[in-house]
């Protein structure tokens, strides 16, 4: 085992920040769906304005508006130093990394892109998983490098996590 997954908090030594994660996550996705939706809702009304201002040119340019919603919104979001969506934020989780690499707003647009293509070939085996790996991670957290946990507990354990290694020391 690595350093990195050594220093990965475990659940059976702190099960508060895994408590509830995959009914939080999936109250997190509806969010965040409401306002992805939103979003495009928004650009398309822009995009319907474009187009009749040039004449129809800007209308093609709206097959582009609901991927390039779901990229900017997951970019913004997940990819800053919070780490979570709004949704996420909202139900106290966040998205750390694993692998000592940062959740830059490209990892996090990968994270993103990788749970939309296994939620659409099968949702349920991302679901399934998620109920047996000991962390509570789904197929697009193991591919990426990514633990999802709750946040306010989180910060308390790294806190002590850093005590204690700080006095071995």
């Amino acid at each position: 085992m690595n350093q990195s997954q050594t220093m990965l908090p475990d659940p059976a030594t702190a099960p508060e920040l895994f408590e509830g994660v995959l009914t939080r996550r999936a109250f997190a996705f509806v969010i965040d769906t409401i306002i992805i939706t939103a979003m495009v809702v928004g650009f398309s009304f822009i995009g319907l304005i474009a187009g009749f201002l040039t004449f129809g040119l800007a209308w093609a340019a709206l097959i582009f508006v609901i991927p390039l919603s779901i990229i900017l919104y997951y970019a913004v979001t997940l990819g800053s130093p919070k780490r979570a969506t709004i949704g996420m934020q909202m139900m106290d989780l966040v998205l750390t990394p694993t692998r000592g690499q940062p959740l830059d707003g490209w990892m996090a647009v990968i994270h993103a892109a990788i749970f939309w293509v296994t939620v659409w070939i099968s949702w349920p085996l991302s679901l399934l998983f998620a109920l047996f790996t000991p962390r509570r991670q789904m197929i697009h957290d193991l591919i990426v490098g990514g633990l999802m946990v709750r946040r306010s507990p989180m910060v308390r354990h790294w806190q002590d996590h850093s005590f204690r290694n700080q006095a071995a020391y």
